[in-house]
């Protein structure tokens, strides 16, 4: 089974940021020349995620809304009685959401949904440079 890799870096905010990594990801498999197999993606870190939407402003609104109902801001949390970093926040949502994605190749494209792309989440409370390690398999 043959592994292309690469590597995507995004300069975060200090917000929960959606980055839509869907047309990188169909350059990395377009220079791979795979066209059937999977892709696994991973981001390293605790209060980033990667996950699947249609990234249009509306839904990305209403994701950030959910996210705040679910893991909100200015609430006491343990980790920042513990460290003091303020983003305890940020580490409960990564978790929620999770820091991998493994996708299906068909004919040398992501098998995605017509409105669905591919989206990495910064939720740290400081800007963060943000590393997804991409490795598609033939398969």
């Amino acid at each position: 089974m043959s592994t292309h890799k690469f590597t995507l870096s995004f300069a975060g905010s200090s917000d929960t940021d959606i980055f839509d990594l869907t047309p990188e990801i169909a350059r990395a498999l377009a220079d791979s020349g795979v066209e059937e197999g999977f892709l696994l993606m991973f981001t390293p870190g605790s209060t980033a995620a990667l996950t699947t939407i249609e990234h249009e402003p509306g839904v990305v609104h209403d994701l950030k809304e959910a996210l705040e109902r679910m893991a909100p801001r200015g609430i006491p949390y343990r980790h920042d009685q513990a460290w003091g970093d303020g983003n305890g926040y940020s580490h409960v949502r990564s978790a929620l959401v999770g820091p991998s994605l493994t996708l299906p190749v068909e004919s040398g494209a992501l098998a995605l949904g017509t409105w669905q792309q591919v989206v990495l989440l910064d939720f740290d409370n400081r800007p963060r440079n943000r590393i997804v390690n991409g490795y598609i398999y033939q398969g």
